[in-house]
């Protein structure tokens, strides 16, 4: 009998008219992302959303000859199974199947030839509404001789997936859109990113700049102002302060930066007077959406502390745990990343590293699994972690990395994305507010990625807050 672990054919003379075998599958982005990578059939209708929607459909969907894929494995892996021979089919495809989507594919035994040992099914796909999305006809050489074998383990296949930011930009569906200023988007990025947060119900941007340089720009890239608010200010600086000032006014629940230098709008969120200071240090996150790893990894700090000594990472550490509480990680684990990992008095990290770790013991970090310090390797690879006899629950498993300082955070980070061709939604913590930072080199999903973070942190402040004056 077919187990899970284990494939079992019909011979010819098993099999009667009518027999019939059938699977049900939900398409995700992977399956088309895959299809398309051993097919070589890179159509973007199939991969590209933003042309799709263009093209007036709201949806990627499954390339048609996937459907036949399924029906080649039914084939192949039930009726008649090992040693099945395909030798033709006739099918239509009567509608899309769209990613997210349930389809039940069955084929059913319909004709039998002895002489050639041919026999043909017929094939049904149909979708969770009862649609039917496909239909037609299988013929094969069934197998003459009983086979009953281990399932054989598929090879693997190496793709760029990119869809551990979509669960975050799904809940913010459940979320109201928060109020965010946008600081100076005065060029097609920024503010073509600002926007189209606010089409996917996000954020309700507040456009501060100069009135005059929007619109334009506006014009030339074919942006809908519309009913968007705009705060007319003259220059960048101006914007900045009154970004700022807009979540002091409690108008706005998030920053969200523009075509200024990140310094500039970095000045006046630390103003003592007029600022948006808190009791933590303001630090720097990247939340990496990286193929080759198996969760969504945040990697801190490496944007605003240059050099961060013991104090000063002790809140690094405490804004990427409660960021990641905010995304869900109940109980995160912290990786203190040094170049060795072994303590050296000659090496600070280390010392720090340690430090930190006994810091979390002692209920001064709180809400997480500290280890370090731990050398890149054993910390992302349980393999390596084995190898050095590192017995750690961190290593091979963290889900927020502690750089040493700005500049190997910001290596890795790019590394991460140039090279391994990870997603990065930037996000600024510790201030009164989220603060978005996004580049012109970023791509559409570490943008959205972006805004959805801070969507979800701004909730969550703003929950926080209405409980205490509930209370």
């Amino acid at each position: 009998m077919m187990t899970k672990d284990t494939l079992e054919n019909r011979c010819f003379d098993e099999i009667n008219i009518g027999d019939t075998a059938s699977i049900k599958r939900t398409l995700t982005v992977r399956d088309v992302q895959l299809f398309a990578t051993v097919s070589g059939d890179v159509n973007p209708t199939h991969l590209d959303l933003e042309l799709v929607k263009q093209l007036g459909t709201k949806e990627l969907s499954a390339h048609s000859m996937w459907l036949g894929a399924q029906i080649s494995g039914l084939l192949g892996n039930e009726l008649p199974g090992p040693g099945t021979v395909y030798a033709g089919q006739d099918l239509e495809f009567h509608a899309p199947l769209g990613i997210g989507e349930e389809i039940t594919i069955s084929i059913t035994a319909r004709e039998k030839f002895a002489e050639t040992r041919k026999v043909t099914f017929d094939c049904l796909g149909v979708n969770a509404r009862g649609e039917t999305i496909m239909s037609g006809i299988a013929r094969v050489i069934a197998p003459h001789t009983r086979i009953i074998m281990d399932r054989p383990d598929a090879a693997k296949v190496s793709i760029q997936s990119h869809d551990r930011f979509d669960s975050f930009v799904q809940r913010c569906g459940k979320l109201p859109p928060v109020a965010v200023a946008v600081v100076h988007p005065c060029d097609e990025s920024s503010l073509g990113a600002a926007l189209e947060a606010a089409r996917e119900n996000l954020i309700e941007p507040i456009l501060v700049g100069p009135l005059d340089r929007l619109r334009a720009v506006a014009e030339e890239f074919g942006f809908d102002l519309g009913a968007v608010r705009v705060e007319d200010v003259p220059h960048s600086h101006a914007a900045a302060f009154r970004a700022v000032e807009l979540v002091r006014l409690g108008e706005a629940a998030a920053l969200m930066k523009g075509s200024l230098h990140t310094d500039e709008l970095m000045a006046e969120v630390v103003n003592r007077q007029t600022g948006l200071r808190t009791e933590r240090r303001i630090t720097h996150a990247f939340l990496m959406d990286v193929p080759t790893y198996h969760k969504p990894l945040i990697v801190t700090d490496a944007a605003i502390n240059i050099a961060p000594d013991l104090d000063c990472k002790r809140d690094i550490c405490q804004n990427a745990i409660d960021l990641a509480h905010v995304l869900g990680i109940v109980q995160p684990k912290v990786a203190i990343i040094c170049a060795v990992e072994g303590i050296n008095s000659r090496m600070v990290c280390t010392t720090d590293a340690a430090s930190l770790c006994k810091m979390a013991d002692r209920g001064q970090i709180t809400g997480a699994i500290l280890d370090g310090p731990l050398a890149l390797d054993n910390a992302i690879s349980k393999e390596a972690a084995r190898i050095k006899k590192i017995d750690s629950v961190v290593a091979g498993d963290p889900d927020i990395l502690v750089v040493p300082d700005l500049a190997a955070g910001n290596i890795l980070a790019k590394q991460l994305t140039f090279m391994s061709n990870a997603d990065g939604a930037g996000i600024v913590l510790g201030a009164r507010v989220p603060i978005i930072l996004t580049s012109r080199a970023d791509n559409r999903r570490a943008k959205l990625a972006s805004c959805a973070v801070a969507c979800l942190m701004a909730s969550a402040v703003l929950a926080h807050d209405a409980s205490k004056v509930g209370g």
